[in-house]
């Protein structure tokens, strides 16, 4: 009777046979998230040096780049709070980076899995620089539509920035990688 297959990532894999290709390596995926921390720095930087705080040009009819500060996560999650939260949030993003270079280092083989962990990696090294060098995340997208105004006021979706996109992105992939993971456990 054969084994049941595991559904768990803890399964090893074997390693390819002849003429598949190898898995990707760790610096493929640790690049990946060095370039979105580049790419988050630089546009952050570049922001920071043309606008002044509250800042905005309109680009097109939905959408402006604006300066904001966000001191908080997500939408604002605990940007009123008294300057703790800078700290926590530096700290969970520590121990989040390490957790992923650890899940990297199990699971190199699994593309769409590495994909999404190593967007979320370079999005939360990111925004962790930003948070220890000025305090706050420096966030400067801004798109706005009518159909927005019930969830938001005039229909302007909160500000953000390439670490918050990488970051998104990531969590759809990981979502996207799972519901590909049960479909083939069937």
């Amino acid at each position: 009777m054969p084994a049941a297959k595991s559904s768990t990532r803890a399964a090893v894999r074997p390693a390819p046979a002849r003429g598949r290709a190898a898995a990707p390596s760790m610096g493929l995926w640790l690049g990946l998230a060095l370039l979105i921390i580049v790419a988050d720095q630089l546009t952050k930087t570049l922001v920071a040096s043309r606008f002044a705080l509250g800042d905005s040009v309109t680009i097109t009819g939905w959408f402006n780049l604006v300066r904001a500060h966000n001191p908080g996560a997500a939408f604002s999650f605990l940007a009123d709070a008294s300057g703790w939260q800078r700290w926590f949030f530096v700290g969970l993003g520590a121990v989040a980076s390490a957790f992923i270079v650890w899940m990297l280092r199990r699971h190199p083989g699994e593309r769409l899995f590495c994909l999404a962990i190593s967007l979320i990696l370079g999005g939360a090294v990111g925004n962790v620089i930003d948070r220890l060098l000025h305090g706050h995340v420096i966030d400067f997208l801004q798109f706005h539509w009518p159909f927005l105004a019930p969830l938001f006021p005039g229909g302007y979706f909160p500000s953000f920035n390439i670490a918050d996109a990488a970051i998104t992105a990531g969590a759809i992939g990981l979502i996207l990688d799972e519901l590909l993971r049960v479909r083939r456990a069937r």
